[in-house]
C-alpha cells in the first residue's frame, strides 16, 4: 500500500512539473528587450538624429530657389503705340532661378554637424543606458520572484511538519496523555501558517502579473524560475576590487558628451558674430504672352558680405558668448560632482555585496542551529522531556531562520545586478 501511495505522489510531482512553465533569467532578459516600449522609442529617437546629422550635412551644398509670377489684367496695362508698340500689354510674367553657395558662415556650417553628430552620439548613448536599466528592472522582479517560491517552499516544509505533530497529537489526546490546549496550540500554529501560505499565493500572482507586463511574456500561473537557493553553497564576489572605471558607464558618457555640446554652443554663438561671405548665380525670364514686347533673358552672379558690427563688439551676441562660457564652466563643475558621485556609488554598492555576503554566512549559521535545535526539541518532547510550545517555538525559529537565508541570497543577486548597472558590465 505504502509503495502504491509513494508511486502516485511520484507521477503527481512529475506530472505537475511537466505542467510547469519555466523561465530562465536570461529568457528573462531577452524577452524584457524585445518587448520594451522605453527602448523601442529609443530606436526612435536615434533615427530622429540620424535624420538631423544628414539634414545638418546639406548645409555644405548650394541653396537653390525658384521664384514665378505671373499678372493678368481684364485691361491692356500698356496702349497700343504705333509703330513702337503693335498691340497693348495686358499680361506679364517673370520666372527666375537663384542659386547661392556659402564660402565661410563664421563656422556656423561645421559646428552645426558636430551638434547633430554629438546628438546622435547621446541618442545611443541613451538607448543604451535605458536598456541596462531594463534588464536591472528585470533581474529584480526576477529574483524577488525566486524568493518568493523559497518562500513557499519553506512553508509547505512547515506545514507537513505541523501536520505530522497535529496527527501525533490528535492521537495523545485521544490517549489521554495530552490536554486539549496542547492539541489547540498546534493548532493556531498551523491556521497561522495557512493564512501566511494564501498572502504569499497572492503577492506571488501579483508579481507574475508584473514581471510579464515588464517582460512581454504571457501571463501564466504556472509559471516558475528556473533559478533556486542552493544553501549549501555561498556566492562570491564579482572581483578582487571594486571597478571604479567610469569610461563604460553611461552616465559618466553623458556627463562628458554635456560638456563637449557646451563648447559646440559657444562656438556656434561666436559664429553669430563673425563675417560671413556667399556667392551666387541668377537667372531670369521676363515677358509678355502674346504681347508686343517679346521676352528677355538676364542671367547673372553676385558676392554677399555680412559683417555684424553692433552685434559682436558690444551687442546682444557679445553677451550670448559670455552666457555659453558660463556655461562651460557649470558643465565642467557638474561633471566633476558627478563623477565623484558615481565613484562613490560603486564604493556603496560594492560595500552593499560584502554586507550581504555576511548576512548570508550568519543567516545560515542561524537555519544551522534552528535545524538543530528543532530536532531536539522533537527529541525531548517525544522523551516527555519539553512542552508542545518549546517545540512550536522551535518550529517558528526555524521557519523564520529558512525564510531569513533565502531573502538573503535573493537580496544579493539584486545588489550584484545594480553592482553590474553601476560599473556597465550589464550584459545586453
Amino acid at each position: 500500500m505504502k509503495t502504491f501511495l509513494l508511486s502516485i505522489f511520484i507521477f503527481t510531482c512529475l506530472q505537475a512539473g511537466a505542467q510547469q512553465h519555466i523561465i530562465s533569467l536570461q529568457e528573462s532578459k531577452q524577452a524584457a528587450i524585445a518587448y520594451s516600449y522605453t527602448l523601442k522609442n529609443g530606436e526612435l529617437r536615434i533615427s530622429s538624429a540620424k535624420t538631423d546629422v544628414v539634414a545638418a550635412h546639406s548645409d555644405y551644398f548650394p541653396s537653390v530657389s525658384a521664384t514665378g509670377v505671373g499678372l493678368f489684367g481684364f485691361k491692356d496695362f500698356v496702349s497700343a503705340m504705333p509703330p513702337l508698340l503693335e498691340k497693348g500689354i495686358n499680361n506679364f510674367y517673370l520666372v527666375g532661378v537663384t542659386g547661392k553657395e556659402s564660402l565661410y558662415a563664421g563656422g556656423k556650417i561645421k559646428t552645426g554637424n558636430q551638434l547633430a553628430a554629438l546628438q546622435l552620439q547621446v541618442s545611443q548613448i541613451r538607448k543604451k543606458q535605458s536598456a541596462d536599466s531594463v534588464i536591472l528592472l528585470t533581474e529584480q522582479k526576477y529574483w524577488n520572484l525566486v524568493n518568493i517560491q523559497e518562500q513557499q517552499k519553506t512553508i509547505l516544509v512547515n506545514e507537513a511538519f505541523l501536520n505530522s505533530v497535529l496527527k501525533i497529537q490528535k492521537d495523545m489526546l485521544q490517549s489521554g496523555l495530552i490536554a486539549r490546549n496542547d492539541l489547540l496550540k498546534v493548532r493556531v500554529q498551523l491556521s497561522q501558517l495557512l493564512v501566511n501560505k494564501s498572502k504569499l499565493q497572492n503577492g506571488r500572482r501579483v508579481a507574475l502579473l508584473d514581471f510579464s507586463m515588464y517582460t512581454g511574456i504571457a501571463f501564466d500561473s504556472l509559471m516558475v524560475m528556473q533559478d533556486t537557493v542552493n544553501k549549501n553553497s555561498t556566492p562570491v564576489l564579482p572581483a578582487l576590487q571594486p571597478d571604479t572605471n567610469l569610461t563604460r558607464n553611461a552616465n559618466y558618457q553623458l556627463l562628458t558628451k554635456r560638456i563637449d555640446g557646451e563648447k559646440l554652443q559657444t562656438r556656434l554663438a561666436n559664429g553669430d558674430n563673425l563675417p560671413s561671405l556667399a556667392i551666387g548665380l541668377s537667372a531670369s525670364q521676363t515677358g509678355s504672352i502674346n504681347g508686343g514686347i517679346g521676352s528677355n533673358f538676364v542671367p547673372a552672379s553676385f558676392v554677399t558680405l555680412s559683417i555684424p558690427l553692433s552685434n559682436g563688439l558690444w551687442g546682444r551676441g557679445k553677451q550670448k558668448v559670455r552666457q555659453q562660457r558660463i556655461n562651460e564652466q557649470i558643465a565642467q563643475n557638474d561633471f566633476h560632482d558627478g563623477q565623484n558621485q558615481l565613484k562613490v556609488g560603486i564604493m556603496r554598492y560594492w560595500y552593499d555585496l560584502q554586507d550581504q555576503l555576511t548576512q548570508i554566512s550568519y543567516a545560515k549559521d542561524n537555519l544551522e542551529q534552528a535545524t538543530e535545535n528543532l530536532k531536539v526539541n522533537q527529541d525531548n518532547y517525544k522523551a516527555g522531556l519539553a512542552t508542545i510550545s518549546e517545540v512550536l517555538d522551535a518550529q517558528t525559529a526555524y521557519q523564520q531562520a529558512s525564510s531569513t537565508v533565502a531573502t538573503s541570497f535573493a537580496d544579493f543577486y539584486v545588489r550584484l545586478a545594480i553592482y553590474n548597472y553601476v560599473t556597465a558590465k550589464t550584459e545586453n
